[in-house]
């Protein structure tokens, strides 16, 4: 399939499209405001001329947030515009940066659409997180000389088989990026071998290794947890968890507050419309539970704490013993295990790390992952944990030792971003 086989496709798949947006409205209905912005139409007044940079989602966006500010600190001459794809991701961007960048949805792949945003912006250089590649805005910039940046460049191998698939449309599209900074050798290879050009591929590393915590915050989990009179309570927090996971994991806490009555799971689920249905889940299983939103300090009783808020999520893993990452029960791929590692936790999670490979391998060779793959897995290992206090704390410190031991991969991306502009 090429391009323009493609942009077909597309264009007859849009009112699947716009059914698929009104079923997502029904359960977050942010989803039905600002669609304009979809298809270019109604985008907020730009200053045209900087760095326009993509982050599909929250998680992106996150890891994004360091680069955009030391290029906000190397070029203050310069717009930085942010575009993602969801609302979640927009509050995430909002709240990181405020009025410090111009922000919008990015337009569907739609050609007329992508151009509508290129005029509009006119970026000198455009920076795309991850592997959210899209041919048509890739060509766009192309036709225009503006440079294409591939940051924190990731391709497991079942979604370098998906690309293969379509060599005729992915292969041109590799072919027009000038930078792609890969995580690994391995994800290198796999970029050059679905046509990528050499001279445009560089292992960089993970950015998300140089992420840093504020000193502040294990400090302010400290003081809550004594507000709340849980410092001697046993706390440990699933987070980031998809339908299917919640289930496993509350069994698993019902296994461990059989040996640690008092403890105290915080429950994050990944995706905020589901709050409402995974409160009810843990009502109708006879858990005592109090929602992070409502406000209200933890009581003594309270057996679940569940994280539906946005932008805390660090914070909620400062405030835990233990942490599980979710995704990984199911197959998802996984989730950030370096926010949980960088705090010094001690870090579970299933056995789907796809997405994740490399930083789980050295993770788990450093002795700083436990991976289970059930209920009784979890329990065992979380009461384990909460048993051999020293247990906990050398993976926790393995985990800290692999973080500064793979930093500097956000510097030499900043490196190649800037022989670009």
């Amino acid at each position: 399939m090429n391009r323009h086989l493609y942009t077909l496709l597309l264009h007859l798949a849009l009112p699947l499209i716009a059914l698929r947006l009104a079923l997502r409205a029904r359960k977050a209905p942010a989803y039905a405001r600002r669609i304009g912005e979809r298809f270019s139409l109604g985008l907020p007044a730009m200053k045209p001329g900087g760095i326009w940079v993509h982050a599909v989602s929250v998680g992106e966006s996150i890891a994004a947030a360091p680069m955009i500010r030391a290029l906000q600190a190397r070029h203050p001459d310069l717009p930085v515009t942010v575009t993602c794809m969801t609302p979640t991701g927009s509050e995430r961007i909002q709240a990181l940066f405020g009025d410090s960048v111009q922000h919008c949805y990015l337009p569907y792949d739609l050609p007329w659409a992508a151009s509508r945003f290129l005029d509009l912006v006119q970026p000198r250089l455009a920076v795309v997180m991850e592997t959210e590649l899209w041919p048509n805005h890739i060509h766009q910039c192309a036709r225009r000389g503006i440079p294409v940046a591939l940051a924190n460049a990731r391709l497991s191998e079942r979604s370098a088989r998906g690309y293969a698939r379509f060599r005729t449309l992915t292969a041109p599209m590799l072919a027009e990026l000038s930078l792609i900074a890969a995580q690994t050798q391995t994800e290198a290879q796999r970029f050059l071998d679905l046509g990528a050009r050499p001279p445009c591929v560089e292992v960089t590393g993970s950015i998300k290794f140089d992420l840093k915590i504020d000193v502040e915050l294990p400090r302010r989990a400290a003081e809550l947890r004594r507000q709340w009179q849980t410092d001697q309570r046993p706390v440990w927090i699933a987070a980031s968890t998809h339908a299917g996971e919640d289930e496993i994991i509350l069994a698993a806490h019902r296994q461990v507050l059989n040996e640690h009555p008092d403890a105290l799971l915080i429950l994050v689920p990944r995706h905020p419309e589901r709050f409402d249905s995974v409160y009810a889940l843990c009502r109708s299983l006879g858990l005592t539970t109090r929602r992070r939103s409502s406000g209200e300090a933890v009581q003594n009783d309270d057996q679940v704490l569940l994280g539906d808020t946005m932008g805390e999520l660090l914070f909620l893993y400062a405030l835990a013993d233990i942490a599980f990452v979710g995704g990984s029960l199911v197959a998802n791929g996984g989730h950030n295990l370096l926010e949980p590692a960088a705090l010094g936790k001690p870090v579970l999670s299933g056995p789907h790390l796809f997405n994740f490979l490399e930083i789980a391998a050295q993770l788990r060779e450093a002795g700083a992952l436990g991976e289970v793959e059930n209920q009784t897995q979890l329990a065992d290992r979380v009461a384990t944990l909460l048993n051999e206090p020293g247990t906990a704390q050398q993976m926790g410190e393995a985990g800290v030792a692999v973080l500064k031991a793979n930093q500097g991969a956000l510097e030499r991306l900043l490196e190649g971003l800037q022989r670009l502009l």
